[in-house]
């Protein structure tokens, strides 16, 4: 792609108001490291320097910006290490959580950095030591420089699993500009749906290089085990307890899922909340909360596991979720009772375990919708509907049973994303540049 002069302009304009923001980048990494201290490690990666830490040549660079998207990536990744063994695969990531996941689910089989800020010499700094032969993006991470970058190199570039929601794309329109140079930048987008695919273009994702393949999450390894560990787990804790599961809260809908449990209670005594805040910032105070309202508490890294007299215990861990989503009858998939936009209604589906949300999913709008219409799913208008919804749900074992098995087949009858996109990610490796016009699955 030639970059014309007014191109030129809007990339200038770009990198002033990069290097006016710099100290910003300082304050930020200081704010959140008072509050995880895993903030304040390795925070040289994030301005570029990374003699000592990373020199590949002709790698796969994946990145994904968290945990959710690392997950998502996961299959493609173990894709990609046993398509292409002999060619290195950097995996970046933005935050710790995201970090202590690929850790945690590859080890030294992939090489792992932070991506640095979008600033001009410091994504240059970074693709001199990567040096990669194909760029990865997981979902919709849109960086100007970077993308430019790459293409200026004549690095391909992909998005995977590429989602845009309706609010999302009215955040983009103000800087459609902008938004437009670095999507040409863009060899292909392997979209999860027709609607985002047509929301992509409408930024400047090219339609020719626009394929729907399907939502990676469909295509969830689980491990082994799983269910087994559940069942153990319940038998320690009481088997024939009701329990639900509240996962991944954010701060303005801790109070709901509270007043939730404590409705659920009245009509369920014996009831279990496991509680997985989304952020670990959130473990303490959620912790806190459930034991001013006068509930027993037990923490994952305090006592390890629920007792029979336990009332509420807080998952403060990452990368346990799928382990405790097993254990449970059904789920509360949080960021749905506030204006966060829900997070991953596959992770409990794929279980077998029925999900309960809130009014706000755009973030999953066409997952949540078919699962909602096989079954799977119920979706509530706030905390006082949550509470009714539990309450009906755990006091009917035949629905739950009945409403996650429609969950479980409807994942794996969406399934196949993972081994198309790979397909794809070797065609892009081969030279192709160009894909149809923004066909695909439907």
């Amino acid at each position: 792609m030639q970059i014309s002069f007014g191109q030129r302009v809007l990339l200038g304009l770009y990198a002033l108001v990069l290097h006016l923001a710099f100290p910003v980048t300082l304050y930020h990494l200081v704010w959140r490291g008072m509050r995880q201290r895993e903030y304040l490690r390795r925070w040289t990666e994030r301005y570029g320097w990374l003699e000592g830490k990373l020199d590949l040549h002709d790698a796969i660079w994946v990145h994904a910006v968290s945990v959710g998207e690392v997950i998502a990536a996961r299959p493609l990744v173990d894709g990609l290490l046993a398509r292409h063994p002999d060619r290195p695969l950097l995996v970046t990531t933005i935050t710790p959580t995201g970090s202590e996941r690929v850790r945690a689910l590859w080890g030294d089989r992939v090489h792992h950095v932070y991506l640095p800020y979008d600033l001009r010499e410091m994504v240059r700094r970074f693709l001199d030591r990567a040096r990669p032969s194909l760029a990865v993006i997981v979902e919709t991470e849109i960086w100007l420089n970077l993308y430019v970058e790459c293409e200026r190199r004549g690095i391909p570039l992909m998005m995977v699993n590429a989602r845009l929601s309706e609010r999302s794309l009215r955040g983009y329109l103000p800087v459609r500009k902008l938004a437009r140079l670095a999507m040409q930048s863009v060899d292909l987008v392997a979209a999860q749906s027709r609607a985002d695919a047509e929301r992509l273009a409408q930024i400047g994702a090219r339609r020719e290089n626009i394929i729907v393949t399907g939502n990676l999450k469909y295509d969830l390894t689980l491990p082994e085990g799983v269910h087994e560990q559940a069942l153990l787990w319940r038998r320690g804790w009481g088997e024939r307890r009701p329990v639900w599961m509240a996962a991944s809260t954010h701060g303005p809908e801790e109070a709901g899922v509270l007043a939730a449990h404590q409705a659920v209670l009245e009509q369920h005594p014996d009831a279990l909340l496991l509680w997985a805040p989304r952020h670990p910032e959130r473990f303490g105070p959620a912790a806190s909360l459930a034991q001013e309202a006068g509930l027993a508490v037990r923490t994952r890294r305090g006592q390890r596991l629920p007792v029979a007299d336990t009332q509420v215990f807080i998952v403060d861990t990452i990368g346990e979720l799928l382990w405790f989503f097993a254990a449970a009858d059904l789920a509360f998939v949080g960021g749905s009772l506030c204006q966060v936009g829900g997070h991953n209604v596959l992770e409990p589906a794929a279980l077998g375990v029925p999900s309960v949300v809130g009014p706000h999913t755009f973030n999953f709008a066409e997952v949540s919708h078919r699962l909602g219409k096989a079954g799977g799913l119920l979706q509530v208008p706030d905390a006082g509907a949550l509470a009714d919804a539990v309450s009906a749900l755990l006091g009917d074992p035949a629905r739950c049973r009945d409403m996650g098995e429609h969950a479980r087949a409807e994942v794996r009858a969406l399934g196949g994303a993972v081994g198309r996109t790979l397909d794809l990610a070797d065609q892009v490796l081969a030279g192709r540049r160009s894909f149809g016009a923004g066909g695909g699955q439907g």
